[in-house]
């Protein structure tokens, strides 16, 4: 379910004037899942329903910087810089829990003139892939588990990062995986979180301490993808802001600091089928059906295709690295976490699988389009897995792409892909992606001055 499931303009109306809000931000995710857009008056809210916004605000990198020398990319965004026209979603209507003045936050979704969906925005290359799935009879369910770091405030990017100090004033010096005290060092900012995502219906569930010293993983309630999506995109910002709130910093960088675990964005997803409710990945005799097999032999075919969205950063290869509880290769196995794609122990209505490939710094909406785009295709194609991994996966050889250079190759010579999201969302965020790594290979890391700089 969205936030406010089923709101109209109406109903969205009565309930900022039941809130006295003065102020909206009207939020548009762009590529990198960064939230871009405007800030209205009330007033001026209501009396533009369409906003309008630049075409390649969704086309920039996360640096700012556009493609300049890029044919796929000229085609795909107007040299002109013509404008989208911004409608609100009722239904993601919520507070903005930190603001001094009651100010509402909601997203909208990004249109041309003639009033189809601008195809490269990712809330549309993720309803594109949930409109095949209702052609099918077919409604996908997931519930993502982010993983994230609390880290001491850094004004220095030339420096490392350094876990924060919690309540007893000394920081985390070993790994403190499950520890109910090491998450309490830092009860104010976790009552915060609670409070904040509370007032904005977001449906987080679990909170518990991963490996890395500082590193956290929030867990959400199963739901239909793109309110999830919507709350995952809502929940790093507000994460964000509490922890400056309390003089920290809080990163969804996928490997932020050196010999600490990377994190993740593991995301549970089934199939129902839309008219009964049942799940198909089971038989009516409780066995794991046809449906199920061919859904992890779509996810093993095309998920390394698809890295450079799973793995949208260069920093985001750091974390696929062997034995540092990351997956490094595409097998399965049954409650087995050293593996890509994990079947957890459950009931035949909760049978699922676990995508373990996903990135924490992945843009929720493509991460969960990508993901369901794989597992379709699978039973589309009714691919077949390999066999089962009985035990670790970590040993065995690397079936990922190691660089986003690579990435990127592999993801523009995939046509199945292409084609289910979208040629010029394919353009536009591969010509990204180049720019941001072409930015970063004119970088010289301090690895190169300490080890070439005397040496070579």
């Amino acid at each position: 379910m969205s936030i406010r499931d089923n709101f109209s303009y109406n109903d969205m109306d009565l309930w900022l004037n039941e809130k006295r809000v003065t102020e909206i931000e009207c939020l548009v995710p762009d590529l990198t899942g960064v939230a871009r857009g405007k800030i209205l008056p009330r007033t001026k809210f209501t009396e533009e329903r369409g906003m309008r916004m630049p075409e390649a605000v969704l086309g920039m990198t996360v640096t700012g910087n556009y493609p300049t020398d890029d044919e796929a990319y000229d085609r795909a965004i107007s040299a002109t810089d013509r404008d989208m026209v911004l409608k609100a979603d009722p239904s993601t209507i919520t507070l903005v829990p930190w603001a001094i003045d009651p100010t509402a936050q909601v997203i909208s979704d990004c249109f041309f003139w003639d009033g189809t969906l601008v195809d490269f925005a990712p809330r549309s290359v993720l309803r594109r892939v949930l409109d095949l799935y209702a052609q099918q009879g077919w409604k996908p369910i997931v519930a993502p588990e982010l993983e994230f770091y609390l880290t001491a405030k850094n004004s220095d990017p030339d420096l490392p990062l350094k876990p924060p100090v919690g309540r007893s004033g000394r920081a985390e010096t070993s790994r403190q995986v499950y520890s109910i005290d090491a998450v309490n060092e830092f009860d104010p900012l976790f009552e915060d979180i609670y409070d904040y995502c509370e007032l904005m219906q977001l449906d987080v569930d679990t909170l518990i301490h991963e490996i890395g010293a500082g590193q956290m993983e929030i867990n959400f309630l199963h739901g239909e993808p793109l309110g999830l999506a919507d709350k995952v995109f809502f929940f790093k910002r507000t994460l964000r802001e509490a922890a400056l709130k309390h003089d920290m910093y809080a990163t969804f960088m996928a490997k932020p600091m050196a010999g600490e675990p990377g994190s993740a964005m593991h995301v549970h997803q089934s199939v129902l089928d839309a008219k009964s409710g049942t799940n198909i990945f089971s038989n009516p005799d409780g066995t794991a059906s046809e449906a199920f097999s061919h859904y992890i032999g779509g996810l093993q075919r095309y998920m390394p295709s698809a890295m450079a969205i799973a793995a949208p950063y260069v920093n985001s290869y750091r974390r696929i690295v062997r034995h540092t509880a990351a997956p490094i290769n595409i097998q399965w196995g049954m409650d087995n976490r050293t593996v890509g794609f994990r079947v957890p122990v459950s009931s035949p209505e909760d049978r699922r699988v676990e995508n373990r490939v996903i990135g924490s710094d992945a843009n929720p909406y493509l991460a969960l389009a990508v993901t369901l785009a794989c597992g379709y295709l699978g039973m589309m194609e009714k691919l077949v897995p390999t066999p089962m991994t009985e035990g670790s996966a970590y040993d065995l050889d690397f079936e990922l792409p190691q660089s986003l250079s690579e990435a990127l190759s592999v993801l523009r010579g995939e046509t199945a892909l292409r084609k289910i999201l979208g040629e010029r969302f394919i353009d536009v965020y591969a010509a990204i992606k180049d720019l941001e790594h072409q930015e970063f290979m004119r970088v010289i890391s301090p690895w190169e001055r300490e080890h070439l700089l005397l040496h070579v």
